[in-house]
């Protein structure tokens, strides 16, 4: 005789499908897993501070032109920059331009490399720790140009040489080499330097000075302002811009033992100078943030004899390395950078 199912063995075969339905209905709204990889084509943006150091970007804090914008000043281009269209390939251009010796305007940073590490480098790139191991000063330019756009004209499509960053009169940074490279700019110091120009007019001796009455004129109670001779903008980013030196006074200084008269730097400029300044002690170890200092612990208002300059670490002016040369010039406000960039390096 057949037995009949207990009232509890139903209970259990109905529960069972329903429990199904159930695990089903939690699984359907449960989201699928999300993937960690990115979308093929989404774009990085960047922020607009950013420096690049070994194809890596850096923040610093203030603005920063790349050779890679629109607007931005490329010195791996081997054709002119301002040149005509058509006169601009390097064939042309180095007929027309005597300064134009080398298609090239920068180098590679091998002083300091082994042949091996040099090979390594020719044929793959730098590493950030192999360029650590390599940057150790930061020199300051003024351009005597009073503009970037003048100051890339000049270096690049007619005298054949490079710089790292130019600082324009309104706070922007230009940067138109990847740091990795060896910018022709400081003689012996270019294999273990960064340089900045400065846009400036520069100092000068006594007899000059009718060179700045051109570059500033000063209102009713004394108050300079720059006025870049010439029509248009050239090239300022900030619309309408107008700009004032740090101090009013004209600044009185010497460099090498030569008297000279020089307008300040724009406070844009200290405010960018800094973020600089700190953005590359942060980055490389070796460069210390201070300048050159005589016995008493004063700025050293000459060229670094040559054991000191090559022990030197740190920033320093471009009159630190060649008696020819005077700038970034007496209105040079060190003690402005130095400490300004210091207290960003120590903020937590």
């Amino acid at each position: 005789m057949t037995r009949s199912p207990s009232p509890r063995s139903y209970t259990r075969e109905l529960c069972i499908p329903f429990a199904l339905v159930a695990v089903f209905f939690v699984l359907m709204s449960i989201p699928p897993p999300v993937s960690t990889e990115p979308r093929p084509g989404l774009p990085l943006v960047r922020t607009g501070d950013e420096i690049v150091v070994c194809g890596q970007l850096f923040h610093t804090g203030t603005p920063i032109v790349l050779w890679m914008d629109p607007g931005g000043y490329d010195a791996y281009r081997v054709e002119p920059r301002f040149a005509p269209i058509a006169n601009s390939d390097w064939e042309t251009a180095h007929q027309l331009y005597k300064g134009l010796n080398s298609p090239n305007r920068y180098g590679m940073r091998k002083d300091t490399l082994s042949k091996s590490e040099i090979e390594r480098v020719r044929g793959g790139g730098w590493d950030l720790p192999l360029l650590q191991s390599a940057v150790d000063q930061f020199v300051l330019h003024y351009d005597v140009a009073g503009c970037s756009q003048t100051c890339f004209r000049v270096l690049h499509d007619q005298r054949c040489l490079s710089v790292h960053f130019m600082l324009d009169v309104d706070g922007t940074i230009y940067q138109t080499l990847d740091l990795k490279e060896r910018a022709w700019h400081a003689t012996t110091s270019n294999s273990r330097s960064v340089g900045v120009e400065i846009a400036n007019i520069g100092a000068y001796s006594d007899g000059e000075v009718g060179t700045l009455d051109k570059w500033y004129t000063k209102d009713a109670s004394g108050i300079p302002t720059l006025t870049i001779p010439g029509k248009g903008t050239h090239g300022i980013r900030t619309v309408d811009f107008v700009g004032h030196p740090s101090r009013n006074e004209l600044i009185d200084g010497t460099v090498h033992g030569k008297p000279l008269h020089q307008y300040d730097f724009t406070p844009q400029q200290y405010h960018a100078l800094i973020k600089l300044t700190a953005t590359l002690c942060a980055i490389f170890p070796k460069l210390k943030c201070d300048y050159p200092r005589d016995e008493k612990g004063n700025l050293l208002e000459k060229r670094l004899d040559d054991q000191d300059l090559a022990k030197y670490q740190g920033i320093l002016g471009h009159y630190h390395l060649d008696l020819n040369k005077v700038d970034p010039g007496p209105a040079m406000q060190w003690d402005r950078v130095i400490d300004g960039a210091k207290k960003l390096i120590e903020r937590k």
